[in-house]
This record gives C-alpha cells, structure tokens and sequence, in this order.
C-alpha cells in the first residue's frame, strides 16, 4: 500500500443505493454494513443517529436532483434564455410581441452577449475604477469579479477580459472528468501593477446543473496521504483518478499513453499553463480565486501543487481569495494548509448568513474544518477579522428569526443602496426574486449571491483589507 495515495476513505456509491439500505441506515447504527457505504475501516463508521440522518438526507438530495437532472437542465435553458432576450429587447411586452410576428432571434448560448443566471443576477461588467492598484482592496475586488465571471461561456469572458478590464485573457478551460464532474476555470493576466498577476478562476456551482449540486452534496470523502481528510467530489472535480489497480491516485505527472480519451484533469491542465506563463515572465505572481464550489477548488489546487512538492509554484503564488467556499478538509487538512499558505496568502471571505461556508458541518463527527483566518462583513458591508464565522453551523434555533430579519432588511437595502452609492448598485428583478426567496424560505441561500461579495469588496472599509500579521502563525482554534 506504500504507492497508493489516498489509502483510508469513505465513498457513498449512490448506484448501489436501494430504498431498502436507505431506510435501514436509520435504524441500523453499523453503517459499514450497508453495500453502498465503502470503506477501508467499516468500523470506524459506526456513528450515531444524527450522523446517519445527514447522511440519509444528502443521499436522498442528490437522488432527487439526478431524477431531475435533465428537467433542472431545460428549465436552466428556459430561464436564461428567456432573461437573455428579455435584456435584449427591453421588455417583456417587446419579447412577446417579436416573438408573435416571428422576428425573435434566440442568443446563442455561447454568444459573448449570452450572460448566466449569476450574470444576470449581478449585472457588472466593469472594475470599479476608484480602487487602484495601491488600494489594499484592489486584489480582493479583481478576484470576486473574476470569480464570478467564471460563471460565463468561454466567448463572453474573453470579451468582459478583453473589453471591460483590459487585460491579457490566456485561456478557458472546460474539464469532463467522467462526465460527472464538470469543472469550468480562466485564466488571464492583470499587467497594471508594478508586476504581472496572472489570475486563475474556477467556476462555482452552476443553479441548473445537477452535477455540481451531486459534488457539493457528496459526503464521501479521501485521505490523501501526507495532507489529510479531503471531500471526495472536490478531489474529483480538480482530478483525481485510479491507478491501474483501481486505488484512487494523483500522480505528479501524466502519460501521455496513459490518458483516457474522454477525460481531461483540471489540474494538470492549469498546472501546465501556469508553468509557461511563469517561465516566460520571471517577475509574474499567480493567485487562485472562486466563488462557492470554485473557492473549494481555489483552495485544493495549491494543496496537491503541496502534495507534488511545487515548490517554485508555489513560491510564485500571491494569494488565495474564495467567497462563500464550503469547508474542504479534516483539521489534518487545515493544518497542511496553514504550513502551505501561512497567514498571509489566504483570504477567505464571508458575507453575513451565507449558508455554504457553513458546509459540510463542523463537529467531531464529520470533522470537516475550516483553517486560517475569516474575512467577515454584516449585511452593512462591514467587515472584521476572525477566527472563524458566527454560527459557524448554521442551523441555531435561536437565531432564526435574526436571520430572516436580516433578509427582509437585505431587500430594503436593495432600494436603498443606489441611491446613496449610484447606479452601478441597482439591484433588478431577478435578484429581488433570489432575496424574496431568502426572506421566505431559507435567507442562507439569498446570502450566497456573488452580488453581496462585489459590494463588500467596494463599500467596507479599506482598514479590513489592510489587516497584516506580525507573524505568520494564526489564532489559536
């Protein structure tokens, strides 16, 4: 077992699920002797009832979502294309009435003038020109915008790279890692410092897409010898793969030979890119940014760039910033982490009640953790400096009407804000929808939009950005 990489794991194979073992996991506390539950240890999955009921329930999620992966995908095209002409046209009267007489000509998805549903949320296009390079905010504000512009077809970032923040756009990348697991980054270089940066963004998790919610949801989960406990569908949505004994894998190098046709690894792809960006410039610095599911990936690529002994990588890497990421690893994980980065190439963003940095749960039972420092800001886009965020798990019965009280104040606030900060913090319809939603259902959902992100970095202070270290060592956690 010397060779293998990830010799100790914990994999849910939903293919074997039957309504039986799926009602059985609840009354049986032996977990380990269910088929669809594989492990190296089957005793070490003994847990107790809470443990088995999340686990119940994701399982049942992600059996749903797949039931209605090809109806979520039809109403993800409806949705945006609709939107899409509706902003094109200017009304909803205009849409029905070309449509009527025939002249309506549907955007082509992979137009450059196609946005998604997070695009459409949040309508920005522009960097905001009043943080320059000198303001401690700049690198902060040019990676959420990068994180969420990676939400956009590969036509239509070149062009908001090319046309609206005038930089060097590098390259798209779409990965199919069996075909289950999609992964979608950029790459492009800022060269109005005093250094080039070139930036790597991976795409979050797409609304219509039943593959990204499966890889969120899955609690399956790797130990990656060296580095920790790692949530198994992050591993493969960057690229992990099987050896030919079937053991999961990350060599540090492919073969040509040995690449399926039909799959294409994230990570050594980047890997690749980054490495002749970075030799042609010796100057250049490199950061990693995403959104949601990207800031996961955001913050596992440096990890196995560690794992593969980088070391010149990594010595080039100028930060990490993710907004909104779930929890990645195990406190072995965070650990490796805080050893890999330090304090000061780590920045990770919260805003108020967002639900998905709460995820997977923080406790001895699915040990999932968080590492370094929480870049916090309320609902008044002020920010503060923590360990880790209030309410680190989410669900307190106690402050849930707090929450939904702060999610009806987020849609007076939408009225508010461009009145007193211009136009360019309008919020349209589509967004009322999503914070309508929060406010009646679930605000931690609301509060995930990338929207919210975008202001912080433009309207909290700059003394939040300017937050530096004695030292690299952290706070006691």
């Amino acid at each position: 077992m010397a060779n293998v990489d990830c010799e100790e794991y914990m994999l849910v194979d939903l293919d074997e699920v039957g309504v039986w073992d799926l009602c059985w996991i609840l009354i049986c506390e032996h977990m380990g002797a269910r088929r669809f539950i594989k492990s190296n240890n089957d005793k070490e999955l003994d847990g107790t009832f809470f443990r088995r009921f999340i686990i119940f329930i994701s399982i049942v999620i992600i059996k749903v979502i797949k039931l209605f992966s090809k109806t979520l995908e039809r109403l993800g095209w409806l949705v945006e294309s609709s939107l899409n002409l509706w902003t094109q046209y200017g009304s909803f009267s205009m849409l029905v009435s070309k449509t009527l007489r025939g002249k309506n000509e549907e955007l082509r998805r992979m137009s450059p003038d196609f946005s998604s549903v997070i695009g459409l949320t949040d309508t920005r296009l522009d960097l905001d020109d009043e943080i320059t390079q000198e303001d401690p905010r700049y690198k902060s504000a040019l990676a959420i915008m990068a994180a969420k512009t990676a939400y956009e077809n590969p036509n239509r970032v070149q062009k908001i790279v090319h046309d609206h923040w005038k930089m060097d756009f590098v390259g798209f990348y779409n990965y199919t890692v069996e075909k289950r697991h999609p992964t979608q980054a950029f790459i492009f270089s800022d060269k109005t410092g005093d250094h080039e940066v070139i930036c790597v963004s991976f795409r979050g998790t797409s609304p219509f897409s039943a593959d990204d919610w499966c890889t969120d949801l899955d609690l399956s989960w790797y130990h990656l010898r060296g580095v920790g406990k790692v949530h198994a569908g992050f591993l493969k949505a960057l690229g992990l793969q099987k050896n030919k004994e079937g053991h999961p894998s990350w060599p540090k190098e492919l073969k040509e030979d040995n690449k399926p046709n039909d799959r294409i690894f994230a990570y050594y792809e980047i890997r690749k890119v980054l490495r002749e960006q970075l030799q042609r410039n010796e100057d250049a610095r490199f950061i990693v940014t995403g959104h949601s599911l990207g800031g996961a990936l955001a913050v596992l690529f440096p990890a196995i760039l560690g794992f593969h002994k980088e070391v010149k990588l990594l010595e080039k890497l100028e930060g990490v910033y993710t907004f909104g990421q779930p929890r990645v690893g195990d406190h072995k994980f965070c650990e490796y982490m805080k050893q890999l980065l330090g304090a000061r190439r780590y920045f990770r963003f919260v805003y108020a009640n967002d639900i998905v940095p709460r995820l997977p749960f923080s406790d001895s039972i699915f040990q999932f953790k968080h590492f370094g420092y929480c870049y916090y800001f309320n609902s008044f886009y002020k920010g503060q400096v923590m360990v880790k965020e209030p309410n680190e798990n989410y669900f307190s019965v106690p402050l849930i009407p707090f929450k939904y009280l702060n999610a009806g104040f987020e849609i007076v606030r939408s009225f508010i804000l461009p009145y007193a900060y211009g136009r360019d913090y309008k919020e349209g319809i589509l967004l009322l929808g999503v914070r309508s939603f929060g406010m009646l259902f679930i605000p931690g959902v609301s509060a995930h939009c990338p929207q919210d992100y975008v202001n912080l970095t433009r309207l909290a202070s700059p003394d939040t950005f300017q937050h530096a270290l004695q030292d690299d060592q952290y706070f006691d956690e």
